[in-house]
């Protein structure tokens, strides 16, 4: 496929989705950053480069800031059903450029052209769902102790929002953040992850047409700079923030030097318990595909499988076969099942997490890193994974599947969660009572029985513990750009 680098005009549609690194978003107007940091971005399959682009400065930043306050007084002044229209028809643009929106992701992130073609799928959904719930937000009233006096409890959007997303989905992850506080009424600043800035960038087009300017900003650059800069402002009011617990508890700690609203969404390490009854017909092949599904960069990927001595063998011999049959190549490779990793760092810290699970005595079943062009690791499983390796409490954020058995609940109740992540898990039985106690036991913020799917626009997303605070999605995720203010009137 061709790749050319244009910076104008901002976001043309063409007939081929050709590859073009974007401009930043700062009050309604596409340019280039006038910081002095030129940003390379690189195919992950090939190692070639797509382009460049500016990064943001300081006086862009300060621009940007100045904007979002005004695009908040004009778009939280709009009447929800305006909104929610105008966010909508966002929407339909976004699934008319889904093709190049998708092909974009591929090339910079690496993933399959069919999880990408989803992946914006997902997004659109998202938002348009936060539209909708827009229509209802409700307040309600209470009664007064005074006589002839009315209470009343409002909802008001929190004001302008900084949101941060990061490179693994990162069409997904954003939508989440900009849907719900731009149907909440807020202004949004998006500080998206400048490995994938293209397929961020042609959403964030798509949704801002219609906007004030100054009610979606998008910028791009040094990552430390632009949240410290942000955060210590008063204008921002929110921070959402999608990525690793380090970085999570630097921004709790800026945000709480303002009293900002946090949302934050990291890391997660999610158990996978198979009980003795669970159907491995069924559920092996939905195992395997979810685990290496991009490559297994996803925080809410199975990543400690727990099964069941009586079946154990059973499972690691079906799940081994299943993951060796993976194809893996580049994303835009129609047969590709698995495509690389985001970069060379990254495939490099497989390797050390393999080698402590053999030395604690793990048998290597199958994978390992792949020599040649493209930051690729095969699809890799270890079996007999003792509880006391790294793998088993260290997020692996990778193609990394290690496997281990149990005797009984408590054994793997205590296996799950012995350990400081708490955002998904995964329970295979037919028995209910296994899933009753399981349910109740496990602490996470988020579980799927006999299902693979625990993040959807429905119902709120979110962890415990080291995994974050607060939830994205569902009427949970819209209440948290919204203030609550009581008004009580005596007459």
């Amino acid at each position: 496929m061709p790749l050319s680098h244009m910076t104008k005009p901002a976001f043309v549609e063409v007939s081929v989705p050709v590859y073009r690194t974007p401009e930043l978003l700062i009050n309604g107007r596409w340019r280039p950053g006038r910081g002095a940091l030129r940003i390379a971005v690189c195919n992950p399959a090939t190692e070639e480069p797509l382009g460049e682009f500016s990064s943001a400065s300081k006086e862009d930043l300060s621009e940007a800031l100045a904007a979002s306050a005004f695009g908040f007084a004009a778009w939280s002044q709009r009447p929800n059903r305006e909104r929610a229209e105008i966010l909508e028809r966002g929407v339909a643009r976004m699934l008319e450029r889904l093709e190049t929106i998708a092909t974009w992701l591929t090339l910079e992130q690496g993933k399959t052209l069919a999880e990408s073609r989803q992946e914006v799928q997902i997004a659109a959904e998202m938002i348009k769902w936060y539209a909708e719930e827009s229509r209802r937000v409700y307040g309600r009233l209470a009664s007064s102790r005074l006589v002839g006096a009315n209470m009343e409890v409002r909802k008001y959007p929190v004001g302008p929002v900084l949101a941060l997303s990061p490179w693994n989905y990162p069409v997904i992850l954003t939508a989440r953040k900009i849907g719900g506080a731009l149907a909440a009424g807020c202004s949004v600043i998006v500080k998206a992850a400048e490995e994938t800035p293209a397929a961020v960038a042609a959403m964030v087009d798509c949704l801002q047409a219609e906007l004030p300017p100054g009610a979606l900003q998008l910028v791009y650059g040094n990552p430390v700079e632009i949240s410290e800069t942000l955060i210590a402002s008063p204008v921002i009011r929110k921070v959402s923030f999608t990525g690793s617990v380090d970085v999570g508890r630097t921004l709790a700690r800026h945000c709480a030097e303002g009293f900002k609203r946090t949302t934050l969404e990291l890391g997660g390490h999610a158990p996978v318990i198979v009980w003795a009854d669970a159907d491995l017909d069924r559920f092996v092949p939905m195992l395997v595909g979810h685990k290496f599904r991009n490559a297994g960069q996803a925080c809410l990927a199975p990543t400690r499988f727990l099964v069941h001595k009586s079946i154990e063998r059973e499972f690691c011999d079906r799940f081994v076969a299943a993951t060796q049959a993976l194809k893996v190549g580049d994303g835009m490779n129609t047969a590709t099942q698995m495509g690389p990793m985001i970069n060379a760092r990254r495939k490099s810290a497989m390797a050390p997490l393999v080698a402590d699970a053999l030395k604690h005595g793990a048998d290597l079943a199958c994978g390992g890193a792949m020599d040649g062009l493209g930051h690729f690791h095969a699809p890799t499983v270890l079996r007999n994974v003792p509880i006391t390796a790294r793998i088993m409490s260290q997020e692996p954020f990778g193609p990394l599947a290690p496997i281990t058995g149990f005797n009984t609940l408590e054994e793997a109740l205590a296996i799950a969660n012995d350990n400081p992540y708490g955002l998904a898990a995964y329970l295979f039985t037919d028995s209910r009572r296994i899933a009753h106690q399981v349910t109740d036991r496990l602490e996470v913020g988020a579980i799927a029985i006999n299902n693979v799917i625990v993040s959807m626009p429905e119902a709120p997303f979110g962890g415990i513990k080291d995994s974050g605070i607060g939830s994205e999605s569902g009427i949970e995720g819209m209440a948290s750009f919204l203030d609550t203010r009581t008004v009580h009137a005596a007459h």
